[in-house]
């Protein structure tokens, strides 16, 4: 399944949504999406299952590039 984290980049900063970065994940849930993103220092936001639609919607954009972790 393909995740989309909304995330901030650091953990220092107040969230701004000036600031919120997009990632997609494939993963099994929510929780091993978490334990993927464990090591790096971003502060989660949100973190949505895309359903088919989302993701053909999603895969539409130039930005879309599944993350290997």
């Amino acid at each position: 399944m393909i995740f989309k984290v909304l995330y901030q980049p650091s953990m220092d900063k107040a969230i701004a949504r000036e600031r919120t970065q997009t990632i997609y994940v494939e993963a099994e849930s929510e929780r091993d999406v978490r334990s993927k993103l464990e090591e790096s220092n971003y502060n989660i936001e949100l973190i949505q299952a895309l359903s088919d639609d989302h993701l053909a919607y999603e895969k539409k954009s130039d930005d879309f590039k599944v993350e290997s972790l």
